[in-house]
């Protein structure tokens, strides 16, 4: 495969790709940084479009380009999403110069990249980050403008890549878009000398905000005083209050750690600590903690089950309500015999599926759809 110039469109991905302090890293950042990586080490010249963090700002991590676009905070209420926010994402863009952009979550740059892209003739990859951005309506999109430049963007994309075949069926259903299922990537664990100490019974991890529930962490650990939990996760941009009321909560319960923001660098050590991982969210797309968990032979716990796999292939166990939840949990952690037999089967399955050769799969498929267009256009011109 030929080198190309990458573009991620990533404007909340700095402070994971720098590693630089506790601000919110969401689970497209992970994402976005190990494609880059990735994309990088194939050979391809990468760029990350991000927002303006100031003057520390580095220019170029890992040997990967960062181009700032805007300062979050920068310009008028009302006036700002068209200067500096469209104007310099924009002006960005063009700088890069890419061949591929590529852009996750649904908003309204994913309509301004794939405008750039028609008006220069680049390609445009854009990625489905949650079940929601399949939506007919896009309701979960604030304004109106940006449900409009999402649907002009998805319906534009050189290729719209689905976490689920469940995405990919309501991409059919809604929007009458084809789109393949391409896997999401896992950072291998750094293995040293001697196992990590197991010490964390029931592990939870992610931003807090209402939809991932942590309070139902909490009444499970209320109901299972001899297991410990501990919970890892900073407030959400405005989340504050929300976040102190369940740390209150969580320091009412004796067998609960409550960690707060945690550096994605260091989240990797808690998953080897950990002997079960809990999800309690009630909207996910495909979780980047499954993945975690399973790379380091961690069964899940969850409502949530991307595709059936959960189920299906015995990676953990899924529950319908908190009652069903407790006794999976107790199932897991009472008999260590069948905790350590699914734990093989979790990290055989992350290492086959969600490592090497994701990146390039994206160009692969980019590449195979740009060759079926052209044929179909001299086939068509020799009809005619």
């Amino acid at each position: 495969m030929k080198a190309r110039k990458v573009c991620i469109v990533g404007l909340d991905s700095y402070g994971m790709l720098s590693g630089d302090g506790l601000k919110y890293v969401g689970g497209e950042a992970v994402q976005h940084v190990l494609l880059a990586r990735a994309w990088r080490d194939l050979g391809h010249e990468v760029s990350m479009i991000v927002c303006d963090e100031g003057p520390q700002i580095r220019r170029e991590i890992d040997g990967i380009k960062v181009v700032p676009a805007y300062a979050r905070q920068a310009g008028i209420p009302g006036l700002r999403f068209f200067h500096p926010r469209a104007s310099k994402l924009v002006a960005a863009l063009f700088a890069v110069d890419a061949d591929v952009y590529y852009q996750s979550p649904a908003g309204a740059n994913t309509g301004i990249t794939a405008w750039f892209c028609r008006m220069t003739g680049k390609k445009f990859i854009f990625r489905v980050a949650s079940d929601t951005d399949c939506e007919k309506e896009h309701g979960r999109i604030r304004f109106g403008r940006d449900r409009m430049l999402y649907d002009f963007g998805l319906k534009r994309a050189d290729l719209v890549a689905a976490q689920t075949e469940f995405q990919a069926q309501l991409l059919r259903e809604n929007h009458d878009l084809e789109s393949p299922v391409i896997n999401m990537m896992v950072e291998p664990p750094q293995r040293g000398a001697t196992p990590p100490k197991k010490d964390i019974d029931v592990l939870w991890v992610s931003n807090l905000r209402a939809l991932k529930r942590p309070e139902l962490a909490l009444e499970l650990a209320r109901q299972l005083p001899e297991m410990g939990f501990t919970l890892a996760g900073g407030p959400m941009p405005g989340g504050q209050t929300y976040f102190d009321d369940v740390s209150a909560a969580a320091a009412r319960l004796p067998n609960v750690q409550m960690l707060g923001a945690v550096k994605y660098a260091d989240t990797g050590p808690l998953f080897d600590r950990a002997r079960v991982f809990l999800n309690t969210s009630s909207i996910e797309g495909f979780p980047n903690t499954f993945l975690q968990a399973w790379i380091r032979g961690v069964p899940v716990v969850s409502f949530f089950d991307p595709d059936g796999k959960v189920h299906r292939l015995q990676l953990g166990r899924i529950a319908t309500s908190v009652d069903d939840m407790r006794e999976a949990l107790r199932g897991l952690l009472d008999v260590d015999v069948y905790r350590e037999t699914v734990g093989r089967r979790v990290r055989d399955f992350a290492c086959r599926e969600y490592t090497s050769g994701v990146a390039a799969r994206y160009l692969e498929l980019l590449d195979d759809r740009h060759e079926r267009q052209q044929l179909g256009a001299t086939q068509r011109g020799t009809i005619q």
